[in-house]
């Protein structure tokens, strides 16, 4: 794993870095401000610890978009023991921790990833639907075809055109097959042409 990309370092950064892990933990759950929560993401990142998934698994579901990003990168950046949790992290009942897990999950690209980003199609948020799409468009396993073939027909044309792409990424004559006759009845412009694009 490489280090994550330096965020916006804030006023006490040098202390947060002499800080220990359990001091980084309590820094990330408990500051209020979104800004240090986001440096010790990163630095608990940097860190590659068990010890840390736990508190930055929490932190997927931050009340601040950007120590979100910051926890899923980090998490990213532990490498896969953090697969499992973020599994069982799809379950969570807050979407937005759901959708960045789907993102980590997709990011890790393991295998092991497939199953629980098969469970993200048929989460009750098109967001989480979407990014379990996009995380299996990387992942190339035919077992997704399925689950995606039915997201094809789903309510949201970002999630249909996202879902388009993992079929077209995972490639097959069966995902072809569901493309073209899906876009015999598609109307939104936008996903016609990501099922254009993927039929030729």
């Amino acid at each position: 794993m490489t280090t994550t990309t330096r965020p916006t370092v804030p006023d006490g950064a040098q202390d947060l870095e002499n800080q220990g892990i359990e001091a980084l933990i309590s820094t990330l759950k408990n500051n209020g401000d979104p800004s240090i929560r986001r440096y010790s993401a990163y630095l608990l990142g940097n860190a590659r610890t068990r010890h840390a998934i736990r508190p930055l698994i929490e932190a997927l579901g931050d009340v601040d978009k950007a120590v979100r990003e910051q926890a899923v990168l980090a998490l990213v950046n532990t490498g896969k023991a953090a697969v499992e949790p973020l599994s069982a992290a799809m379950n969570d009942p807050k979407w937005e921790t759901r959708y960045r897990a789907a993102e980590a999950l997709g990011k890790l690209a393991d295998e092991k990833a497939v199953k629980p980003l098969v469970q993200g199609l048929r989460d009750s948020r098109d967001h989480v639907r979407y990014m379990a799409a996009k995380g299996l468009t990387g992942l190339g396993d035919s077992s997704a075809i399925d689950p995606l073939v039915i997201l094809l027909k789903d309510e949201n044309p970002l999630v249909r055109t996202m879902t388009t792409k993992a079929l077209s990424a995972i490639g097959g004559t069966k995902a072809m097959h569901a493309i073209r006759d899906a876009m015999a009845g598609e109307t939104d412009e936008r996903v016609r042409k990501a099922m254009t694009e993927a039929l030729h």
